[in-house]
């Protein structure tokens, strides 16, 4: 089993390699990335990434294979490729801002993924990322529920650390769902988050519940103000947890951004809903019962991001 990941000299993409590597049900994972140049040198973060994490597995005990690369030759047969090329978000631009930029470079590595794995699946990292997603899925023309964003498992992952820490107790005892875009707009349910079964709106108040809500709709600009770039030990681990599902079929349900065609009433766009991930990529798209409030809710969100959409689509026809 073969997994890419483009972007690996970078931090989320690096981490998204270890965090497979440690998981040890890869044969092999490909750290692809551009070389570097500073006067007269020319570095290889990948490379370089690569060496570091594999000189790791005799004390972590892994058995994955980590090869840093710049050639797409490398990656030639891969299962499955996660793209987390592109620039970070930096204090005071909003995802929207990457889009120009972080579209041309999500089309191109797609399409060399794609030249050389023409049946792998794909799951984008790169912001704004459910319009990144359709960049991908565009670019390589493959069935939708091949290509997927890399949203929800974060978002949720967020939601659940802020509520274990304000009850505190253990996250993993902690289950919950968030939908539509990955950004300001997503929607949390504290409707379907449950603390072992216990509906956790029975154990927090709900000012307190409120406030948490909005600083993960946050968490990701909470994080770039504090660092001054973006996250990337939690969408690393995130990214890592989907591969795994996938490559391993482990019919997990997990909250992804996936392609809609009449979904919760929604068409031709990436949000963030629940699917059942595994082999082959989505299985299926998971249509839970939404009241008016939160239906409204993920409309909105829907709304912001088919705005970003359309402004990608117009850059394209402009160029």
């Amino acid at each position: 089993m073969k997994v890419t990941v483009v972007g690996a000299g970078g931090n989320v993409g690096s981490t998204v390699a270890f965090a497979i590597a440690e998981r040890d049900f890869a044969k092999e994972v490909v750290m692809v990335d551009i070389e570097k140049k500073e006067g007269d040198k020319t570095f290889y973060p990948s490379k370089g990434r690569a060496l570091d994490q594999w000189e790791t597995s005799p004390i972590s005990g892994f058995d994955t294979r980590l090869n840093g690369t710049v050639d797409y030759e490398d990656t030639k047969d891969s299962d499955v490729c996660v793209i987390t090329a592109g620039i970070p978000r930096r204090p005071g631009m909003s995802r929207d801002d990457l889009l120009e930029i972080n579209s041309n470079i999500v089309e191109s590595v797609t399409k060399e993924l794609i030249k050389h794995s023409p049946d792998t699946i794909i799951i984008v990292v790169s912001n704004p990322l459910d319009v990144m997603s359709y960049v991908a899925h565009t670019a390589s023309k493959l069935d939708s529920k091949k290509v997927m964003g890399m949203a929800g498992i974060l978002d949720t992952a967020r939601y659940r650390a802020f509520l274990a820490q304000e009850l505190d107790i253990s996250p993993k005892d902690i289950q919950a769902l968030l939908m539509g875009g990955h950004g300001d707009t997503m929607v949390p349910l504290p409707r379907y988050t449950t603390v072992a079964g216990i509906p956790v709106t029975q154990l927090i108040e709900k000012d307190k519940l409120d406030a948490i809500v909005e600083r993960t709709k946050k968490g990701g600009g909470e994080i770039v103000g504090l660092m001054g770039t973006s996250a990337w030990y939690a969408p690393g681990a995130a990214a890592a947890q989907m591969v795994e599902a996938i490559m391993l079929d482990q019919n997990r349900v997990f909250p992804v951004a996936a392609k809609l065609d009449g979904e919760y009433g929604i068409n031709d766009l990436f949000l963030g809903v629940p699917v059942k991930l595994g082999h082959g990529g989505i299985k299926e798209i998971i249509e839970v019962d939404l009241n008016e409030e939160e239906q409204h809710l993920l409309d909105s969100s829907a709304k912001a991001v088919r705005s970003t959409l359309d402004e990608f689509k117009k850059l394209m026809e402009d160029k």
